[in-house]
């Protein structure tokens, strides 16, 4: 190159030389995520302190999400102002998914770690929704959590119907009343990490501001019209329960699409019918519309119970069923 080209040539990127050496994070701390706004993250020690942490940039496009567990180093004291580094997310022992909607295959993390999800629904105003209590049992088999059923406003309407198409799934479920004792309710969430799930205007909000008093929970009201309530909860939270374990109020979905299930993975849940469903042909979906099923086989013997069958094909059913949340 001639000297007098020199000029134009673009000068070299200056970068720091590469180094084997990684950074030392053995005095990181261990954390609970709570909440997630815009970047930020709230964390619970475990002495209790609360901190303000971001993610550190070698965990790149990693998701954190309310309810992980995770290392973070930086100034964890929790005093305005400070802010920590979170430099690690700790293995997921549970993982609450959704897609968007059922045509969507993307999973979206709702909440980590938890191992129960309650379904509130009201049994009147707004009335019941039995499709969705379906697709989020559907959610909480695919995740390896409990699921289980709180039924509000028994004062309005029986809550029989809805206690015959769980019985044979075996679903824990408590009803409330308005202005009715919840030491059921605290025996079902005690030493437990609960996700609360349900259609705006149930009484989401009204239990949780029950059950702890300072979690102040905007309280929503149901359209006279529509018969629906408005979304009050903006992001999901963990609150802790002053008679022990943690809850996870959630924001209302307008969907709560099911497209990243596996069927198998769903079937490991019910012990009966998956050993019974080891005879079906490859690439048996065990519906109902199945010519070869091996659980109607198995049905008709008494191997396994019809109702209990029925109740698993129907909540299967749900995930091509679209339901408003």
């Amino acid at each position: 190159m001639r000297d007098e080209d020199a000029q134009y040539d673009r000068p070299r990127r200056r970068t720091r030389p590469r180094t084997k050496d990684r950074p030392d994070y053995s005095d990181a701390v261990v954390a609970i995520v709570t909440t997630v706004d815009r970047g930020r993250y709230t964390l619970l020690l475990e002495d209790g302190t609360v901190v303000t942490a971001m993610k550190s940039r070698p965990l790149g496009r990693q998701g954190v999400v309310v309810g992980d567990e995770v290392r973070i180093v930086g100034d964890v004291s929790g005093d305005p102002g400070s802010l920590a580094r979170i430099v690690e997310v700790l293995e997921r022992r549970t993982v609450l998914r959704r897609s968007a909607d059922d045509d969507d295959p993307i999973e979206r993390v709702v909440v980590a770690n938890a191992d129960q999800l309650v379904i509130v629904t009201a049994l009147a105003d707004p009335p019941p929704r039995t499709g969705l209590i379906d697709r989020c049992l559907v959610a909480a088999y695919d995740a390896g959590m409990d699921p289980a059923v709180c039924l509000t406003k028994s004062d309005l309407a029986s809550a029989d119907e809805i206690l015959a198409q769980l019985e044979p799934l075996g679903v824990r479920v408590v009803t409330t009343r308005m202005d009715g004792e919840l030491d059921h309710v605290r025996d079902l969430l005690r030493d437990r990490t609960s996700v609360l799930m349900g259609h705006s205007g149930v009484g989401k909000s009204t239990l949780v501001n029950a059950l702890v008093p300072d979690a102040h929970r905007t309280v929503s009201h149901v359209n006279e019209v529509t018969g629906r309530g408005r979304h009050t909860s903006t992001s999901a939270m963990i609150l802790a329960l002053p008679f022990g374990g943690r809850i996870v109020d959630t924001p209302g979905f307008r969907s709560f699409g099911l497209a990243h299930v596996d069927i198998e993975r769903i079937l490991r849940a019910f012990a009966d019918l998956n050993t019974a469903a080891r005879d079906c042909p490859r690439g048996c979906t065990h519906l109902e519309a199945e010519p070869e099923c091996a659980l109607d086989v198995a049905a008709e013997t008494g191997e396994i119970d019809p109702a209990r069958l029925a109740s698993f094909r129907r909540i299967m059913a749900s995930r091509s069923l679209a339901d408003e949340y």
